[in-house]
């Protein structure tokens, strides 16, 4: 074999040989031990995974609870506000329904209209009479209003009792006469009405 020959030989045998070009062996059992692994990664995985989703659920329980407890504080605190802007003028209406009552007993206290009467006195009756129907409308754009119980059940809520009367017309317990009205500001009791009240008759009940 010539000289060039050999060394050709040789370098093919080299290259084969090489332990860059040789993959390595794969020990038995190997492949087997990292399934087994990722078999065991698995379960833990799941479990933590799991845990995660529970945390959110709760958390998002707590945030849903925060929040219905919130628009609730909120709603208290708008009405809380309202009644104290409706109410706040309470004792001042209260003063100014005296007013009004007045005007009324002006009125009562006149002589009834009948002909022929005093021209002065028809003109102090008609503008007294004027000025109650303003005063009562201003009254009412801001809530206050009065109602004249005579003829209704008495009602203790909204009525006080100043005397009681037997009445062969009225059924016990009717309000025969009301000296005030029942004033109320949006609602809520103001001043109760002064009225007499209806008890039985000696001769019985009306028929």
């Amino acid at each position: 074999m010539s000289a060039a020959a050999a060394l050709l030989t040789s370098l093919h045998m080299t290259h084969d040989t090489d332990p860059s070009q040789v993959e390595a062996p794969v020990e038995p059992g190997q492949a087997e031990q990292s399934t087994a692994k990722q078999d065991d990664a698995a379960p833990g995985a799941d479990s933590r995974i799991a845990e995660l989703e529970q945390a959110v659920t709760e958390f998002k329980e707590k945030w849903l609870r925060a929040e219905a407890e919130n628009q609730n504080l909120l709603a208290r605190a708008k009405r809380d506000v309202d009644d104290a802007r409706q109410y706040a003028v309470q004792k001042f209406a209260r003063d100014v329904v005296e007013a009004a009552e007045n005007l009324r007993r002006a009125l009562a206290n006149l002589p009834p209209a009948q002909e022929g009467e005093d021209s002065v006195l028809t003109k102090m009756r008609e503008g007294i009479e004027s000025t109650e129907r303003s005063f009562i409308s201003i009254l009412e754009r801001h809530g206050i209003h009065c109602e004249d119980p005579a003829g209704k059940p008495f009602d203790a809520n909204h009525h006080q009792a100043m005397a009681e009367q037997p009445s062969a017309e009225h059924a016990p317990g009717t309000v025969m006469q009301a000296w005030t009205p029942t004033w109320t500001l949006h609602g809520r009791l103001l001043k109760p009405a002064m009225v007499v009240v209806a008890k039985a008759h000696e001769g019985g009940q009306p028929g």
